[in-house]
């Protein structure tokens, strides 16, 4: 595991609360829940999602494609930023 994933969880956690929606708190999802059967984000989230990715992380989804699933959670997320940087 990288030593930067905690800062890089602790970040994605911060930008989630930014488009949680109201009736839902990211303190209540875990990092292994779905985002979107908990409640926190939907449909339109996952767009907000892919620009943070792509301007935070540089992760080219024109490129490589987009597979929601790899967004589902916050780990598959880590995850997946992890991959791209290597």
């Amino acid at each position: 595991m990288s030593a930067d994933r905690p800062q890089r969880l602790q970040d994605l956690i911060a930008f989630l609360r930014t488009i949680q929606k109201p009736t839902k708190r990211i303190e209540s999802v875990g990092v292994d829940d779905s985002l979107f059967a908990s409640g926190l984000v939907d449909s339109l989230a996952i767009i907000q999602i892919v620009l943070y990715l792509e301007t935070t992380y540089g992760i080219d989804f024109a490129a490589s494609g987009m597979d929601p699933e790899r967004l589902g959670t916050m780990t598959s997320i880590l995850d997946l930023i992890e991959e791209t940087r290597q």
